[in-house]
């Protein structure tokens, strides 16, 4: 089986989807994150696609090496990563379909039957009751953990910022068997980290993540080592590389690759190897609730060490809520996402539905 082309569409002028085609009539399809599609799109038309074309997509990782390698990605990072991660899941779900097995299997089997899901809220706007009665809402739902995004992304220690009232709120809301995760992107100081993460810790929180931007190393480890709680991050970086430094030089407790980012299957393989040598458990960032969501739970039923809930984004997303492209949507019942299990991926589009989102 040889690649014959590689078409790149953004859909409702905002996600970034790749179909690599064959000579055989096999299609993978992938997805990208979602900021600057127009870049992303640009970068794979111009640059990645023609390093697959003519060759074999089941050798997943020297279809890897060649895009890496035409893309200087190590050099350039970002958005030639992103691009590089579409294509991966796509040849690996190409893969999939061409060995008749659902990628969980490529990775090595299933460790656990469905994948747990937490609501991940991204709103910013609600009051401390607001955001207490929807996550009391979820709660009612099924889902066993809630994250909700607080403070101030781009200030430092703005005085603006609910996040203690808004988690007491929760709290006293969902009682205290429902995890609750918290993030803050980024938006303290070294010592007002800490000064939240000690309440935060009283309020019985599970992880915190990004008191400290991803690139402050050195103050994430501050952090890391004055808080009991876990420090949780990751979601901002690529390689493999960079993670290496995010748990050895950050210290961070948890890591939190996302493979619309973070390229694809083939990067996440090694990831979760370094993770296991190092003790280090994941849980994936994932705000995009389609082929991202998908790709993310056949390496968390597949993987030892991601033994938490996983982020499902409950906020509206057109192409699940509006114009849903998956022809049959994904399935949570209280708070476990199930798997598909038909090869590659497991999933089909509406291309009717693509094409009029194209």
């Amino acid at each position: 089986m040889k690649i014959t082309s590689v078409e790149t569409v953004i859909l409702d002028g905002q996600f970034p989807f790749v179909f690599v085609n064959t000579d055989e009539g096999m299609v993978g399809v992938g997805e990208c994150f979602r900021r600057q599609p127009a870049v992303t799109k640009t970068v794979i038309d111009s640059v990645l696609a023609p390093a697959l074309i003519g060759k074999d997509p089941v050798d997943t990782e020297a279809r890897f090496r060649d895009m890496a390698k035409q893309g200087n990605a190590l050099e350039i990072g970002g958005a030639i990563w992103i691009g590089i991660a579409g294509l991966d899941i796509a040849l690996w779900d190409l893969k999939g379909k061409e060995l008749g097995l659902p990628i969980y299997q490529l990775l090595g089997g299933k460790v656990r039957d469905k994948v747990p899901v937490y609501a991940s809220s991204l709103k910013r706007d609600m009051t401390p009751i607001e955001e207490a009665r929807r996550a009391e809402y979820y709660v009612d739902q099924g889902y066993r953990a809630y994250k909700l995004h607080s403070a101030v992304p781009g200030k430092i220690d703005d005085t603006s910022d609910q996040t203690i009232s808004t988690v007491t709120e929760v709290r006293k809301a969902v009682g205290d068997d429902i995890d609750i995760l918290v993030d803050v992107n980024g938006a303290y100081s070294v010592h007002r980290s800490i000064e939240v993460g000690r309440q935060l810790e009283q309020l019985g929180v599970f992880h915190f993540e990004e008191p400290r931007p991803h690139y402050d190393l050195e103050g994430l480890a501050k952090v890391a080592d004055a808080l009991d709680i876990p420090i949780a991050s990751g979601e901002m970086i690529y390689s493999h590389y960079e993670y290496y430094e995010l748990i050895t030089r950050g210290k961070v407790d948890i890591i939190q690759p996302d493979i619309v980012k973070t390229p694809g299957f083939t990067t996440f393989i090694k990831i979760a190897s370094m993770a296991d040598t190092l003790g280090i458990p994941i849980t994936c960032h994932n705000t995009q609730p389609t082929i991202s969501t998908v790709a993310h739970a056949h390496f968390a039923v597949a993987t030892p060490g991601v033994p938490y809930e996983q982020e499902y984004n409950i906020e509206p997303c057109s192409i699940r809520d509006e114009y849903p492209i998956l022809s049959d949507p994904l399935n949570i019942t209280n708070g476990f996402l199930e798997v598909p299990d038909g090869p590659g991926l497991g999933i089909e589009l509406d291309m009717d539905m693509v094409r009029k989102l194209s």
